[in-house]
């Protein structure tokens, strides 16, 4: 059997983890369903423009789904973020 890795930050894993224990899954299995999904509408077009997207914006920043890693607002004279879980999990 062949196999890929997927390399996800630390407020990802913790999401996706959540959301499997919640499904009852692992989160193979979810993955693999997101996966499944995925390569169902893979003759879309704008599953192109999403994958394509996702690869761009995903080098700087986290997604929606993910917990939050905290963030830092001294140039705004505002105390610091503190990590919290998802708002979607």
């Amino acid at each position: 059997m062949s196999a890929i890795k997927l390399h996800l930050e630390h407020a990802e894993y913790d999401a996706v983890c959540r959301f499997a224990s919640a499904a009852g899954v692992s989160p193979e299995d979810l993955l693999y369903t997101a996966l499944n999904r995925l390569m169902l509408a893979a003759d879309k077009a704008e599953i192109h423009r999403d994958v394509a997207e996702t690869r761009e914006w995903r080098r700087n920043n986290l997604p929606l789904w993910s917990d939050s890693a905290g963030s830092v607002h001294a140039y705004e004279g505002k105390p610091d973020d503190e990590p919290a879980p998802s708002r979607y999990v």
